[in-house]
């Protein structure tokens, strides 16, 4: 689809958001597809959070991504919310629509799945059993993916055990929820762990996770991508297993934002992929 008769805008609305990738990312598909537009970090105070959705329209916005601490306060300021963002408790994208309102939606679920099909096309949800830890917001986005892919049983594990018992109660399906004492021993016979914690970002203590029981088929996941290869990630590749990082779950989910947007179905490139990874 093209757009002859106006400048494209789009961006991310945060608090912190400069540290963001996704200018970088989405700014790569407007020159890749000869669009006029541009995709722009929009650092907003939690106060001001309504007033700036509520002028997305007026400045021209196709609409604009949202991360920290904005994905669960926005609910009470969109006019519609779909159902997978309903399920996971958190907005990551909002569409403007032909009269002005307010859409939202989430595109966490599909981008965490993308990232790692990408990286391991012969995956599968129903492999084997699934460990999730951590249970915050990117927790219910993998526990969602893993669920619409048909997984059989998903292992989550937590500090916070009551936490952990509230995602599972809000997601349903065939979530486990496990003591944080029993997380070396929910490793048996998994096919997959993914990490959904900070522990392992830039900053933070590393997981602290024994991985003898994984079968050395599994594919260990990290949704974090700074650093590129987080502690877990480089002891589990030792051990042989395959291993994916949080960049690809960042790339796809900005694709059906721009289907979305724009009506364009824009391709995660090993171009564009080498040049965030070059930032990190």
């Amino acid at each position: 689809m093209s757009h002859p008769e106006r400048f494209l805008l789009a961006g991310v609305m945060g608090f912190p958001v400069m540290h963001s990738r996704s200018p970088m990312l989405h700014n790569y598909w407007f020159a890749q597809h000869k669009l006029a537009g541009t995709y722009v970090p929009l650092e907003i105070r939690p106060e001001r959070l309504e007033a700036a959705l509520r002028a997305l329209p007026a400045l021209g916005f196709a609409g604009c991504n949202l991360t920290i601490p904005h994905k669960e306060t926005a609910f009470r300021f969109v006019d519609a919310v779909d159902e997978t963002a309903r399920k996971i408790g958190a907005i990551s994208c909002v569409t403007v629509q032909p009269d002005g309102s307010l859409h939202g939606g989430n595109n966490d679920s599909y981008g965490f799945a993308e990232g790692l099909l990408e990286a391991c096309p012969d995956w599968r949800a129903d492999a084997g059993p699934a460990v999730i830890i951590g249970a915050g917001g990117a927790a219910r986005a993998v526990a969602h993916a893993l669920g619409q892919r048909g997984a059989r049983e998903i292992r989550l594990v937590n500090r916070t055990r009551a936490r952990a018992a509230t995602l599972a109660a809000d997601m349903g399906g065939p979530i486990n929820v496990l003591g944080w004492e029993d997380r070396h021993a929910a490793l048996t016979g998994a096919a997959l762990l993914v990490n959904t914690t900070s522990q392992g970002m830039v900053g933070y203590p590393p997981l602290e996770l024994d991985l003898a029981a994984l079968p050395a088929a599994a594919i260990v996941s990290d949704v974090i991508y700074i650093p590129g290869e987080t502690p877990l990630l480089a002891a589990a590749r030792l051990r042989g297993h395959r291993t994916v990082n949080g960049l690809g779950m960042l790339l796809h989910q900005a694709r059906p934002a721009w289907r979305a947007w724009f009506g364009v179905d824009p391709q995660v490139t090993p171009e564009m992929r080498r040049l965030i990874e070059a930032t990190i």
